[in-house]
């Protein structure tokens, strides 16, 4: 980010430096009363604003600012490796989310298992449970019936 910045900064410096320079090297313009207009370095000399007498100022075209590409082949390593590297950071920052995606999946699959063999092994001890009151109730009717029992 701060890159970024200070190449637009530094374009913006260079775009006002290159103006001021052109405004210095400009002929003088006459204005309508016919007197020559000069402009100074500190003081603008003129007796009265274009705009004050009926003529509309010239505005400059709007220039898209570009930061022309350097050859300077240490410059041009220095820009591929700071792209490559925030590919690699996103890429890996993807990658991070992806497997916190799928560890949060496979949590929530593995509780879904413990909670559904817990609900088995209840219902298998209360069917045991169930099956062993059954035999004990079916050995005490038997018991009482008479059948086997020794005097």
């Amino acid at each position: 980010m701060t890159k970024i910045r200070t190449l637009l900064i530094g374009t913006a410096l260079t775009a006002f430096a290159a103006t001021a320079a052109v405004a210095q090297t400009a002929q003088p313009s006459a204005g309508v009363s016919g007197q020559a207009q000069v402009q100074t370095q500190g003081a603008d000399l003129a007796p009265a604003a274009p705009a004050a007498q009926g003529v509309q100022p010239v505005t400059p075209a709007p220039t898209v600012l570009t930061a022309p590409g350097s050859t300077d082949p240490l410059v041009q390593k220095r820009d591929a490796n700071a792209k490559a590297n925030a590919e690699y950071r996103a890429s890996k920052k993807a990658s991070k989310a992806e497997l916190k995606e799928e560890q949060k999946a496979a949590k929530s699959q593995y509780k879904e298992h413990v909670r559904d063999a817990k609900i088995n092994q209840k219902a298998d001890k209360q069917a045991a449970s169930n099956e062993m009151k059954m035999n004990m109730q079916g050995q005490s009717v038997g018991e009482t019936d008479g059948a086997d029992v020794k005097h």
